[in-house]
């Protein structure tokens, strides 16, 4: 199976940063996110290849730049231009890359986690469907929470972990080539087609998109550098486990 990192966002919620430089690139514990993603992806044996999906000719240079002399993956790396039409869109150059595999992983290059990625693949292969989503329902809060009674604050919980009420989609999926037909036939107005609105709500409700539970696995939007700094103790937790 070929792994797939979305680099290409234009991460406006890491801005002044990424003004300069993707998101992808973003510090964390003394090397760009993107790098700490290749590496766990590469420690998988089920996955045999690394495609990277980025603006190459904009700031995404700096990407490619930063790999040119990595040593640090045993699996070839690919780059691969996109063209800003949205998280479905630019899935459509990927047709002739995926070459006959009948399933490729998708990860958004803003998450950080130590996702079991061969357990969601045999978990995506029992299901047999077209896509599987990682989500989660518990969530580390990080701000504090107060239990009030009758106006009265009894108690005071710091940074609980709380349960959801409904999932939260993670940007972590493992898709079936198919979805790139569907893709391609799918006709919207706008430039920009969205994978989850325009592709996958659809299918959601004919009954084609599982979802994969992470549990209480530690996961962060590493949506800025102030991101990384505030929450320091869960991406040290992260890294640990990657």
């Amino acid at each position: 199976m070929k792994a797939v990192i979305l680099a290409g966002g234009r991460g406006t919620r890491g801005r002044p940063f990424t003004d300069y430089m993707p998101k992808a690139m973003i510090p964390v514990q003394g090397k760009p996110l993107i790098a700490h993603i290749v590496e766990y992806l590469s420690s998988f044996k089920i996955i045999g290849e690394i495609i990277i999906l980025a603006d190459f000719d904009g700031l995404g240079k700096q990407i490619e730049k930063y790999f040119e002399n990595y040593k640090r993956t045993t699996k070839p790396l690919r780059f691969i231009q996109d063209t800003q039409s949205g998280t479905g869109g630019d899935l459509v150059h990927l047709e002739k890359t995926l070459e006959k595999n009948s399933e490729f992983l998708l990860w958004f290059v803003d998450n950080l986690t130590p996702l079991d990625i061969k357990n969601m693949y045999q978990f995506h292969r029992e299901k047999n469907t077209l896509a599987t989503i990682a989500t989660r329902r518990y969530r580390k809060e990080e701000t504090g929470y107060a239990i009030v009674e009758n106006g009265v604050v009894v108690e005071f919980r710091e940074k609980p972990t709380i349960k959801l009420e409904m999932a939260e989609c993670l940007g972590i999926y493992i898709l079936n080539s198919k979805i790139l037909k569907i893709i391609k036939s799918k006709k919207v107005k706008r430039k920009e087609m969205n994978l989850s609105y325009d592709i996958l709500q659809p299918l959601s409700k004919e009954g084609k998109i599982n979802a994969y539970d992470i549990g209480k696995s530690p996961w962060i939007d590493v949506d800025s550098p102030s991101r990384v700094e505030r929450e320091k103790e869960l991406v040290n937790t992260i890294i640990k486990k990657l």
